[in-house]
């Protein structure tokens, strides 16, 4: 005979999200939230790439504006750390969606996340918020 249906086995969307996004974001010892731009490069079996390191902040080659992905990526991990309790950077007025204070604290140049862009050859720069150009 036929088995009841006893409820969804999927998670819910939030909880997808929230695991998308802690899985994006990386946070270190210094409580600095690194965002990547991008993938590593990957390799082809057999073949082995040195690792490459950071690049000094007077050899960066990647443009200086921010990019819509990676003001979406921002804004998104930020909300989900308002949402879960994150101090606020910005003085509220009456603002209480964690993605409206996180749009509010990019346009102040208050958040505490570091651009990642990794470059073919394997290295990568870090690029503070306050160092890219903000694009409305």
């Amino acid at each position: 005979m036929a088995e009841e249906y006893e409820g969804a086995d999927f998670e819910s969307e939030e909880e997808a999200f929230e695991e998308v996004i802690e899985e994006e974001a990386e946070t270190n010892a210094d409580n600095v939230t690194y965002v990547t731009s991008g993938e590593p490069p990957r390799t082809q079996p057999g073949m082995s790439m040195p690792p490459a390191g950071p690049v000094e902040k007077s050899k960066r080659i990647t443009t200086p504006y921010l990019t819509k992905y990676e003001r979406a990526r921002v804004l998104g991990a930020r909300a989900l750390q308002l949402s879960m309790s994150a101090p606020v950077m910005v003085e509220l007025s009456g603002e209480r969606d964690p993605l409206k204070i996180a749009e509010k604290e990019l346009r102040a140049n208050k958040i505490p996340i570091i651009i990642r862009r990794y470059l073919p050859d394997g290295s990568f720069e870090d690029w503070n918020l306050d160092e890219l150009i903000l694009v409305d």
